[in-house]
């Protein structure tokens, strides 16, 4: 149950290099796939947890790889986000920026296609925001998928 049939650093490396990849792959798939989880992308998460978690563990069932694992994930979280708190630079590269989807009543609608925004989900923001659209300033696709409006 605690002996581990590969190296306690494999378990690490595994971890790390699953990590850098998921991380990658998510930033790729834009803040809509963040912010907001349909039906179809909650399945896509839970499929790839499935999928990596082989990678992950290198066919050891053992609690002990399991823990290295967990915590060596935990940690790269931690200090990513540490490093992202201290560097701009960085914090744009991983996290993204905000993006301007309409201005003064005029939806951009080459951005919506370009940042995967249907038309319903920015009407539906105007609404949650109890905003409309002639009385809209600024909306923006927020680095974390949500969009936020300003009235005028």
């Amino acid at each position: 149950m605690l002996d581990l049939e590969l190296p306690w650093w494999e378990f690490i490396v595994r971890a790390v290099a699953v990590y850098a990849f998921l991380l990658l792959l998510v930033r790729l798939s834009g803040k809509r796939t963040v912010g907001q989880f349909t039906p179809f992308d909650l399945l896509v998460v839970m499929l790839l947890s499935e999928a990596v978690s082989n990678a992950l563990s290198g066919g050891d069932s053992s609690v002990t790889g399991g823990l290295i694992s967990a915590a060596t994930l935990i940690g790269l979280n931690f200090g990513l986000a540490w490093i992202t708190s201290r560097s701009d630079q960085l914090e744009k590269a991983i996290d993204g920026q905000p993006v301007v989807l309409a201005r003064n009543g005029k939806i951009y609608a080459e951005m919506l296609k370009r940042e995967r925004v249907s038309v319903a989900d920015f009407h539906e923001a105007l609404r949650e925001h109890d905003c409309a659209l002639e009385d809209l300033r600024c909306a923006f696709l927020e680095s974390d998928g949500k969009i936020s409006v300003m009235k005028r």
